[in-house]
């Protein structure tokens, strides 16, 4: 999978990008169909104080686009709570997928034997 970070209005140190590559590689674990991740991190002095940091992740994947975005206090909390997000979605992605391949063997498997 491809990272691409975007920091604007902060520094972007080998900290931060360590951090965010190992959050979002967990993302991998959930399903090996992510392509690239485009990862925006934002910080704004100006902005109500608990929302100092933003980051906004567009997550390529076969299908729909996944994105989130959210804000906090701490860049880390973030990032964390984004891919949170993340995940949450990349499970239910999932599960749907499954329980459509599901629902489709039942029809067949009782077309056969009423047929």
């Amino acid at each position: 999978m491809q990272i691409h970070l975007s920091p604007r209005h902060l520094t972007l140190t080998a900290a931060i990008h360590g951090y965010v590559a190992e959050k979002i590689g967990h993302l991998e674990d959930l399903t090996s169909s992510v392509i690239g991740a485009h990862v925006v991190l934002l910080h704004d002095e100006k902005a109500n104080p608990k929302k100092a940091y933003v980051v906004k992740v567009h997550l390529a994947v076969p299908g729909p686009d996944i994105h989130a975005d959210e804000a906090d206090v701490d860049l880390y909390a973030a990032i964390d709570k984004v891919t949170n997000k993340l995940a949450r979605q990349l499970r239910k992605r999932k599960t749907r997928l499954v329980e459509k391949t599901r629902s489709s063997d039942q029809r067949k498997a009782e077309k056969r034997k009423s047929g």
